[in-house]
């Protein structure tokens, strides 16, 4: 695919190719003889944030987790940094997991565990430190994320909802990752908080670099944070590109998710 640079020409499909972080190909997924996936093929490239959409049930998390290898698929390919999962080494494996970061959905922090605990997990599987540094940087993490410096020593029982994906989200950020994944990473939070970690996420990117794939079927998050938008159905990727593309869609499924009166309220509202 070529694309155009700063001076109206175009890169070549290598170049290009040079910048995908994560790529899928022709992956196949099915649980329990029901076919989930079939054949989906996606790209996305460094420092963009990836919006992941599609229907209640249609495979998107999925997807997420073949790609993290929590779940198998029954073909295709899937590159992360350009190596192909399947066939790296334990060490590169290794080396790849160092550079992911998962926020999953509603949190999932361990209740057991402070706040500081929580996001020290990454850190005690991955590296050999020493407790005072793990702390410190912790801390940082922590600071990071928006959370006051007493959050560190709470329980996620003890957290509001928005706390809650602000604390996972540190946790996700704890080895300096090049590429995060958020599922449903505003579910269940309130118009105000949601908006805050849409703006927290982009901030992040910019500041640390980062590479965002976000599972959401949240319109002010796919209109305000996202660059690029991807939506599932006929378990494939239907479309893709930018909330232009998708306004021009005539897919029944995505024109009626984002050119419906609630779609065009925030459209309306992003442009002025």
């Amino acid at each position: 695919m070529a694309i155009a640079n700063g001076n109206g020409t175009q890169t070549t499909q290598n170049a290009d190719e040079s910048e995908i972080v994560l790529s899928v190909r022709d992956v196949t997924v099915a649980i329990e003889d029901k076919l989930i996936l079939d054949k989906l093929s996606l790209d996305i490239k460094r420092g963009e944030i990836l919006g992941f959409v599609g229907a209640s049930g249609a495979g998107k998390s999925v997807l997420l987790r073949t790609i993290l290898g929590l779940m198998p698929k029954q073909s295709g390919t899937i590159k992360l940094f350009d190596v192909d999962v399947d066939k790296a080494s334990e060490v590169e494996r290794l080396r790849i997991d160092m550079r992911l970061g998962v926020l999953f959905q509603h949190g999932a922090l361990f209740s057991a565990l402070t706040v500081q605990e929580n996001v020290q997990v990454p850190m005690r599987e991955y590296l050999d430190l020493p407790k005072a540094l793990m702390d410190e940087l912790a801390m940082l993490k922590v600071e990071l994320v928006g959370l006051p410096p007493d959050a560190a020593q709470k329980f996620p029982s003890e957290l509001s909802g928005g706390m809650i994906k602000r604390a996972a989200l540190a946790r996700a950020l704890a080895l300096d990752p090049d590429i995060v994944f958020l599922d449903e990473p505003t579910s269940g939070l309130d118009p105000i908080s949601a908006a805050e970690f849409d703006e927290l996420v982009v901030k992040l990117r910019d500041t640390m670099d980062l590479t965002v794939y976000m599972v959401t079927h949240d319109l002010d998050t796919l209109f305000t944070a996202c660059d690029h938008v991807a939506v599932l159905g006929k378990k494939r990727v239907l479309v893709e590109g930018t909330i232009d593309d998708m306004l021009k869609s005539e897919e029944p499924w995505v024109k009626s998710y984002f050119r419906g009166k609630r779609a065009r309220q925030l459209d309306l509202a992003a442009r002025a």
